[in-house]
């Protein structure tokens, strides 16, 4: 069992409270647009495993260090991160026929702003966009993702909403 704290879309900003909410996770994960390499730096520096992928305002020093789409299984969960994905019957051109092709059981991508968590019954995975926790951008309410991988079930997903800063 392995509890994840998501989030996406920090834009150079990294809200003070991520750590304490992030506190009791075993990994933490950004789904793009992380903005500067010393946001990328103090997500590692929390002590967890961290896994990231680079969005379209990331520039080469973030693209040299995460890959554009990241693949891999943890807990018996095959997982598929990447930055602009879209969402279920609209998926991104670019990454629909991945999805398609060998769909994860968990899709994961940021870029939109928008907080969404669907099931796709048509590929037979689950999709979570983790919603933007960064300054810039239209969002209203910043929002990050804690949830759980057990033995091939996800659960126990938790929104959580940062206050205005």
């Amino acid at each position: 069992m392995k509890k994840i704290g998501l989030l996406s879309d920090t834009h150079s900003y990294l809200h003070p409270l991520v750590k304490k909410h992030f506190v009791g996770v075993d990994e933490i994960w950004h789904a793009g647009d992380l903005g500067n390499l010393a946001t990328a730096d103090a997500l590692e520096a929390m002590g967890k495993p961290f896994r990231a992928v680079f969005g379209n305002i990331d520039g080469a020093d973030l693209r040299s260090r995460y890959p554009e789409t990241l693949r891999f299984t943890l807990e018996g969960v095959e997982v598929l991160m990447t930055h602009i994905g879209g969402y279920p019957g609209k998926y991104a051109p670019a990454i629909r026929p991945v999805l398609q092709q060998h769909p994860p059981k968990l899709f994961i991508c940021g870029h939109s702003h928008i907080l969404k968590v669907m099931p796709d019954p048509k590929l037979g995975l689950l999709h979570i966009n983790p919603g933007a926790c960064g300054l810039q951008g239209w969002h209203k309410v910043k929002t990050l993702l804690c949830f759980i991988l057990d033995n091939g079930i996800i659960k126990d997903l938790e929104v959580i909403e940062l206050p205005k800063t």
